[in-house]
C-alpha cells in the first residue's frame, strides 16, 4: 500500500534533481529495496511521508555526486592522455584480454566482490549484506583484488585509463 500510494510523487521527486525518469525510478526503486530490507531495523518517528522523501533525496543527492566525480575523472584523464591511443583494435582486445585474466586470476569470493563493486557499482556495505559477510571482510577482499588488476595490468595503465573514460 505505501508504495502504490508513494511510488509515482517520489518518482516526480527524484526527477527533479536527477532530471532522468529512468534514473529517477531506479532511485526510488532501490529505496524501496533498502527499507523493505531493513524493516526490521527502523522505527519512524515522523511521517512515514518524510522518512521516504528524505530517503529519495539523500539517494538522489548520492547519485548525482557519484555521476559528478566520475565526469570530472573522465575528464580529468582525457586531458591527461593522448587522444586516439585506444583506436587500435589490436590494443583494446589485448587489454580486455588482459583484464579477463586478471579477473580470473582472483579467488572466487575476491572477484565477485571486485565485480559488484566496480561493475555493479555496489556500496561495500551493500556487498556485505547480499554476500552474508561483514563490511570488514569486504574491505579486505577488494584490497587483494586491487592489488591483483594493478600488477597484472600495470603494463597497461595509460591504455587501461583511455579505456575506461570512454566507457564512462
Amino acid at each position: 500500500m505505501v508504495f502504490r500510494d508513494y511510488y509515482k510523487p517520489l518518482v516526480r521527486y527524484g526527477n527533479t534533481f536527477l532530471k532522468d525518469s529512468d534514473e529517477a525510478e531506479d532511485v526510488v526503486q532501490q529505496v524501496f529495496v533498502s527499507l523493505w530490507e531493513k524493516r526490521t531495523e527502523w522505527e519512524v518517528h515522523t511521517s512515514i511521508r518524510a522518512v521516504l522523501y528524505k530517503a529519495v533525496q539523500n539517494a538522489c543527492l548520492n547519485k548525482l555526486k557519484h555521476l559528478k566525480v566520475r565526469h570530472a575523472y573522465a575528464e580529468d584523464l582525457k586531458a591527461a592522455t593522448i587522444p586516439g591511443e585506444v583506436s587500435d583494435p589490436v590494443q583494446v582486445n589485448e587489454l580486455n584480454e588482459r583484464i579477463q585474466q586478471a579477473l580470473e586470476s582472483m579467488p572466487e569470493q575476491c572477484g565477485r566482490i571486485f565485480k559488484m563493486s566496480r561493475f555493479e557499482q555496489l556500496r561495500y556495505q551493500e556487498i556485505a549484506d547480499q554476500l552474508g559477510l561483514s563490511v570488514k571482510t569486504v574491505e579486505n577482499q577488494m584490497g587483494k583484488a586491487l592489488k591483483i588488476v594493478r600488477e597484472e595490468l600495470k603494463d597497461y595503465l595509460p591504455l587501461l585509463i583511455l579505456f575506461f573514460s570512454q566507457t564512462l
